[in-house]
């Protein structure tokens, strides 16, 4: 009896175990080997399930960097499902150099939220696109209610997003599904770091509003336009209203992190170069390492992408985590 309940725990922790893995892209070679970059993707809309794994494979690829991506689970399937508040291995926190989130409206256990808690505590350096700006929504009694997006309180006005990204949920400013977005560049700017190499920027999803708080510098201004490809007019209607920016949050070890922020980033915003250059930039910016970043720093896409936020494609709707391993598995799978 005894040893039947081992083996019937056993499988159960196994079960679990696989449920929990994460997808890992392990560089071997450039600027960024033995650096540690998690990925935490997990919104309702944007295909941040699709836009991370690939932006974490080019950076392990073509640039060395240690990646993991965590993905809203189902927890009995095990399978991807956005916007889920269930993103096992957000413990890999503990050990990384960067934290690139892509989450939305997440009211997450304990036991996944107290490293995010921990890792910003310790000042990490932080990456966050479109939905990020909310990606906590959290009820007021819980021990995690000054990271809500709608926080109130005085300590901590706007929660995750405003504290440490520079902005909340706003509002969206234009018609989103049927308006794209020009980001130009702030020409006081372009000698920024993270500017570098960067034309051309192009966003299929239609515009946010942004009041990035004080002391964050703007690097890109969103221009809604009419349609929904880079050569549609301008929307005469709309002023041009913050896309990109940086800033450092001051951590309670009184550590500063680096942020690197955008309203921006859905999975078909990657396609474009001068979009995809800018992401990659704000990473390496974000862990410190501007050095490294030159006008010709690779960018290709690596492996099959499909982005599917806009367009015919369809995603499979029972896909594993797993599904997605190694440098040549398509995002996601047909």
């Amino acid at each position: 009896m005894t040893k039947h309940l081992s083996l019937v725990v056993g499988s159960f922790l196994v079960a679990q175990f696989a449920v929990a893995d994460p997808v890992v892209y392990e560089g071997t070679q450039g600027p960024g080997r033995g650096k540690n970059i998690v990925f935490i993707a997990s919104d309702h809309e944007y295909k941040s399930e699709e836009m991370l794994p690939a932006l974490a494979r080019i950076l392990a690829k073509h640039h060395g960097f240690h990646c993991s991506v965590l993905f809203g689970v189902d927890s009995e399937t095990g399978e991807i499902k956005p916007g889920n508040s269930n993103i096992p291995g957000t413990e890999l926190l503990k050990n990384a150099d960067l934290m690139v989130i892509f989450t939305r409206f997440q009211n997450l256990p304990p036991e996944q939220m107290d490293p995010i808690v921990d890792y910003l505590k310790r000042g990490g350096p932080v990456v966050g696109f479109r939905t990020a700006t909310h990606g906590f929504k959290i009820p007021a009694d819980s021990p995690y209610a000054k990271y809500d997006y709608n926080y109130k309180g005085a300590d901590y006005a706007g929660g995750f997003g405003r504290q440490i990204l520079g902005e909340t949920w706003v509002g969206h400013y234009g018609p989103n599904h049927k308006s794209s977005t020009r980001l130009d560049l702030v020409v006081e700017k372009t000698e920024h770091p993270v500017l570098r190499g960067v034309k051309n920027v192009w966003a299929e999803l239609g515009g946010y509003n942004a009041y990035p708080m004080e002391g964050s510098e703007v690097l890109a201004m969103a221009q809604p336009l009419l349609g929904m490809t880079p050569d549609s007019a301008v929307d005469e209607s709309k002023k041009p209203m913050a896309g990109a920016w940086v800033r450092t949050y001051r951590s309670e070890s009184g550590k500063d992190g680096r942020v690197f922020a955008s309203t921006y980033g859905g999975s078909g915003d990657l396609v474009n170069d001068g979009f995809r250059r800018m992401a990659l930039n704000g990473c390496f910016w974000a862990l410190g390492m501007e050095s490294a970043i030159t006008p010709d720093l690779e960018t290709a896409i690596v492996g099959p992408y499909r982005p599917t936020w806009m367009g015919t494609t369809k995603r499979n709707g029972h896909v594993k985590p797993e599904a997605l391993a190694g440098w040549d598995t398509p995002i996601l799978p047909e």
